[in-house]
């Protein structure tokens, strides 16, 4: 004999396992609630094939999207110059005078680019793993950085006052 007790329900019969947990007998129970598990084949998930189209559409944004936001984050961070030449282009009058807040919100603005492509890059890496189509997912990436990042630069644009008489002369007219 050993020293060892007995795990629970190592000595008990099914049906005293069941009694002691308050379930009725196997025999009382309806014939619904001992329906036989669903067959092997229903339980499999269909295969999804790769698409390597949708692969290779997916990274190419992608990459096309790293070199963006590298070149547009090194812009942002010299605000200031990259706004005296939207001006320029624009043909506003003057120069960007709102150099202090434009660095902040420069630098903001690129935080938000890199933080938008990195999110857009998991997204599309666990769509593609999952072979989900992904093609899309860097297009909506971009779409709602440059949202973020347009309100980032509009901020100190809207404190210059050579770009707010610009805005006032051509909505007066």
């Amino acid at each position: 004999m050993t020293d060892q007790r007995p795990q629970y329900g190592e000595l008990a019969t099914p049906e005293e396992q069941r009694r002691a947990a308050g379930l009725p007998p196997l025999d009382q129970m309806p014939d619904a609630a001992v329906a036989a598990p669903p067959a092997a084949a229903e339980t499999e998930l269909p295969v999804r094939r790769t698409n390597p189209v949708d692969r290779f559409v997916t990274i190419a944004l992608l990459a096309y999207g790293l070199i963006n936001v590298v070149l547009t984050a090194i812009s942002y961070l010299d605000f200031p110059t990259a706004m005296n030449e939207v001006m320029k282009i624009v043909g506003v009058d003057g120069e960007f005078t709102n150099i202090a807040q434009g660095r902040v919100w420069g630098t903001i603005a690129a935080i938000v680019l890199v933080v938008g492509w990195s999110v857009t890059v998991a997204v599309s890496l666990r769509r593609l793993r999952s072979r989900r189509l992904s093609w899309w997912v860097p297009i909506v990436g971009a779409a709602i950085t440059l949202l973020l990042t347009s309100i980032c630069a509009a901020i100190p644009m809207m404190g210059d006052p050579a770009f707010v008489d610009y805005i006032m002369s051509t909505t007066a007219r």
